[in-house]
């Protein structure tokens, strides 16, 4: 006998209950909670405006709380929410101990945090320690202060090249385009690997090393549960002259082991084994997971209890749909956390790259992210929405089954697509004008999230939002989708309940059948996950069916869906 709950239920829609006080205090002293959380990220500018500005604010994501409590998430990951120009989404930092006003104040921070904890959802900031902004007081002190003085050795400043050092000191090329050095006005030269608005900081400097370790106190003892480490594999550097010309690094070359000048030294380990020692301090400790795009063999050193205890794995996030891709990279992932310690994540989207319901909707399977759609102006006509979602639901409770902790980018659990077509002028990303024609940036996934079926910003904020919503976004707004059993949203609040319930040990083995176009693998207490990646439906193993991401047919499990049987 099989008891089938299909998005179509009203099962399905029923949200993760309130928990008890008993149940919430068990999460928050639980110093494994990371290990396999279901983590969501939130954009906090284009979450909820609480104040009509266009622009989300810490009161907007308090007055959300109840929505976070009812989709079963463990816990938020929330990106950059300091003082900032924007001159990169919010990470170019001017002050890493407050909160930009145009957000909300350090007292709505603790009153967001009170909430998110009284509800069982801890909080992960976002730390940006590679580089400053421009406006920050100690790159203001450095500009104003001479050649060789200590301000300055805060940063990466050196004299160019030539007789009136007026040619930069490298070619290196700045991940967003154009050179990575900007000159000032007494001729000396600094380093950006990114916008020149975002100076990158000298972490040979002690200064530089003690004061983050005094951020991450500020906000552990403000509760923070943890912290998400941008860029970690960029900090420590080689700058002995000569510097090698870019033509002999390549981009983000992941084989040089250790012998980039800029990329995944070893002595950046020295930074994050001393970050560790604070972490540590606390009770349960402050959990840290790198964002370190390096070569597999290396993310364990970034993962392991001596450091930050975990590191982003985004190879999922950028594998076609093909079941012996998944099947690889989930392996050589639960592999390599094993060795280390560390347990494994996995991640489709983000606010870095084009949502995966897009991904998987075009035939580009050659260009994985889908740029070259959006460069062509994101012809709808090659779009494919409906199979898009519905690979996107499927690959989504397979994450959700997997060893490890999962993370949910806003306004995925909408079903919703990459805006594409925002006008050149509504643009914000700083790729889009720093690559014109060749990256047309990352405000797509970043338009603020649809809440009701209308207003001026279908219920973000009760003006206008800091940029433009489509049309069709009423139809993926949260109050639809909470009528509808059978909503993307309805789905992903039924798959995290389930998911917290049927949780235990992070043991995995592949289950091996007679297609290979289906992922079949069975987790502790005899909990199966099944994804056919093929196009015929196939049969499944005699069991409950406990959710499926589309409707079985006849009892089978039909083209691109999900199924969970115990």
């Amino acid at each position: 006998m099989t008891s089938i709950v299909e998005p179509g239920s009203d099962a399905a829609a029923e949200g993760a209950p309130a928990p008890d006080a008993d149940a919430v205090a068990r999460r928050m002293q639980d110093p494994d909670w990371w290990r396999q959380a279901a983590v969501y990220q939130i954009y906090p500018r284009s979450f909820a405006d609480s104040n009509g500005d266009g622009i989300g604010d810490l009161k907007g994501i308090t007055s959300r709380i109840p929505y976070l409590v009812s989709l079963g998430v463990d816990a938020v990951w929330l990106s950059p929410f300091y003082p900032s120009a924007l001159a990169d989404g919010g990470y170019d930092v001017d002050d890493y101990r407050d909160v930009d006003p145009k957000l909300g104040t350090l007292e709505d921070f603790d009153e967001m945090i009170a909430g998110l904890h009284a509800a069982g959802i801890k909080l992960i900031a976002d730390i940006v320690p590679n580089h400053t902004s421009d406006r920050h007081v100690w790159f203001q002190e450095a500009l104003a202060a001479p050649k060789g003085s200590p301000a300055r050795e805060r940063y990466i400043f050196r004299d160019g090249l030539g007789p009136d050092g007026a040619t930069a000191p490298s070619d290196w090329e700045s991940v967003f385009g154009g050179p990575t050095w900007e000159r000032v006005p007494d001729g000396q030269w600094y380093l950006h690997l990114f916008a020149k608005e975002q100076p990158d900081l000298n972490w040979d400097n002690p200064e530089v090393r003690e004061d983050f370790l005094t951020t991450l106190r500020f906000w552990s003892d403000r509760g923070v549960d943890g912290f998400r480490v941008d860029v970690a594999h960029a900090l420590t550097k080689d700058m002995t002259e000569p510097l090698q010309p870019w033509a002999e690094l390549g981009a983000q070359d992941e084989d040089n082991q250790g012998l980039h000048p800029f990329w995944d030294r070893d002595e950046v380990h020295e930074v994050f084994a001393s970050w560790r020692a604070v972490l540590d301090e606390y009770t349960p400790p402050r959990s840290a997971v790198a964002e370190a795009w390096v070569h597999a063999d290396r993310r364990g050193r970034y993962a392991s209890p001596e450091g930050l205890g975990q590191a982003f794995n985004f190879d999922l996030l950028q594998a076609s749909w093909d079941p012996a891709s998944f099947r690889d990279i989930i392996t050589k992932n639960l592999t390599e956390a094993r060795s280390s310690g560390a347990s494994s994540t996995w991640v489709f989207s983000n606010h870095d790259v084009i949502r995966h319901a897009t991904r998987y909707g075009l035939p580009l399977e050659q260009d994985r992210d889908g740029r070259k759609w959006l460069l062509a102006g994101g012809d709808e006509s090659v779009l494919d929405r409906e199979l898009g979602e519905r690979r996107a639901r499927a690959v989504t409770q397979l994450m959700l089954a997997l060893p490890g902790s999962g993370y949910i980018y806003q306004g995925e659990e909408l079903g919703l697509h990459e805006v594409a077509g925002i006008p050149d002028a509504e643009r914000q990303d700083p790729t889009f004008f720093r690559s014109p024609g060749v990256d047309v940036g990352r405000d797509g996934c970043r338009v603020p999230l649809p809440w009701t079926t209308d207003g001026e910003s279908f219920g973000f904020g009760f003006a206008g939002a800091h940029l433009p919503q489509p049309a069709w976004f009423g139809d993926h707004a949260v109050e639809v989708q909470e009528q509808d059993p059978g909503s993307t949203l309805a789905f992903y609040r039924r798959a995290l309940v389930l998911r917290r319930e049927l949780q235990g040990a992070e043991d995995f083995d592949w289950v091996e059948g007679a297609s290979g176009d289906v992922l079949h693998f069975v987790r502790p207490g005899g909990w199966h996950s099944i994804t056919n990646f093929g196009a015929e439906p196939v049969d499944l193993p005699v069991g409950s069916v406990l959710l499926t991401s589309s409707p079985l047919e006849a009892g089978r499990l039909p083209a691109n869906p999900t199924a969970w049987i115990r």
